[in-house]
């Protein structure tokens, strides 16, 4: 591996004073947690933090939250980056592995917002009818803040009409549930139970001074509402993301420029990302899959098992949207 100073003398602006900054916050902060996924961003912070911690040591755990989901060729790049900078990757177990949360609590469908709000639905009785907030609320009075998402009367900022908290946002959701209720338990649980809670967990009973993700501005989304590198922490440690003000061509550059050799999921089997694997969130997901069974046919049948029944109702959907949106009429699924 070469030195601190090629990330500071290599050309590319963005890169250096990534570089710099990452010196900075060694330099001021004692004991790190570092995110490691596995995936592309992930692999450039991990060398950037150890050229850094050359020239200004810091202790440094690298934390990889296991969510009992898993693409072989992962576990594997992590072997190989435990290999490569002589160190070691904790492996953090679930509270609940995604399977037990999928049986336990419902299936994951759209997003994290939609699967949270349909669920506290689901929980409440609803019938998934077209009425006035007043009316709904009046029937359903113990859910009146996930109504007003399905009604589109939830206050926002500048009242944007694409707002994650209107059913709105994804188009022509709200009718196709009106015309095709869902018969199985939706929940966002599979990632709080599986990833978020215990991986804050570990973080909160480390003492860490400074917790640091791959995230990228770039990527957009609700990882960057906080449109700053560095987030003070208040009762925790400080959240810094290294490679925030990285665009795609930065991160393409990194890695031709000091040879960083990603996972196989990129390597060989042509991702371009990867997140919780097999995960129905994923707007790319059967494609994900058909590329995973020619070379983890297990994991693919497993995931098939276990996201069965929202895998299903995905491709309803978006059956029903390209059928709505080609000038259709409503279309009955059975």
């Amino acid at each position: 591996m070469s030195s601190f100073s090629d990330l500071v003398n290599c050309g590319n602006l963005a890169i250096a004073d990534a570089a710099l900054k990452c010196q900075s916050v060694f330099e001021t902060h004692e004991k790190a947690i570092v995110s490691i996924s596995g995936g592309a961003d992930s692999d450039v912070m991990m060398d950037v933090c150890e050229r850094v911690r050359q020239v200004s040591p810091i202790a440094i755990t690298y934390l990889f939250q296991d969510t009992g989901m898993e693409y072989e060729a992962t576990r594997a790049h992590l072997d190989y980056l435990e290999d490569l900078y002589g160190v070691k990757i904790k492996r953090n177990l679930p509270d609940l592995t995604v399977p037990e949360t999928c049986r336990r609590y419902g299936q994951p469908f759209v997003s994290k917002m939609v699967s949270s709000v349909m669920g506290g639905l689901q929980r409440n009785g609803f019938e998934w009818e077209d009425e006035p907030l007043d009316v709904l609320g009046r029937k359903y009075p113990k859910c009146k803040s996930y109504l007003k998402w399905w009604c589109n009367e939830y206050s926002t900022k500048m009242d944007n009409p694409r707002s994650i908290y209107h059913v709105r946002r994804n188009k022509w959701l709200k009718e196709f549930l009106i015309e095709n209720p869902p018969q199985f338990s939706i929940s966002e649980k599979c990632c709080d139970r599986s990833k978020k809670t215990p991986s804050n967990r570990y973080v909160r009973l480390s003492n860490a001074d400074v917790v640091l993700t791959g995230v990228r501005a770039s990527e957009r989304g609700a990882r960057t509402i906080h449109n700053k590198c560095i987030i003070a922490g208040n009762d925790g440690p400080d959240k810094y993301r290294p490679l925030y003000w990285l665009n795609n061509d930065d991160r393409e550059q990194y890695i031709d420029m000091f040879g960083i050799r990603n996972s196989d999921c990129y390597e060989v089997w042509g991702f371009t990302r990867t997140g919780c694997a097999g995960c129905p969130f994923n707007k790319d997901v059967f494609e994900e899959l058909d590329i995973a069974e020619r070379h983890e046919p297990k994991f693919v049948k497993a995931a098939r098992v276990v996201f069965a029944d929202s895998y299903e109702y995905t491709r309803q959907y978006r059956e029903f949207r390209r059928f709505k949106e080609s000038g259709g009429q409503v279309r009955l699924f059975t």
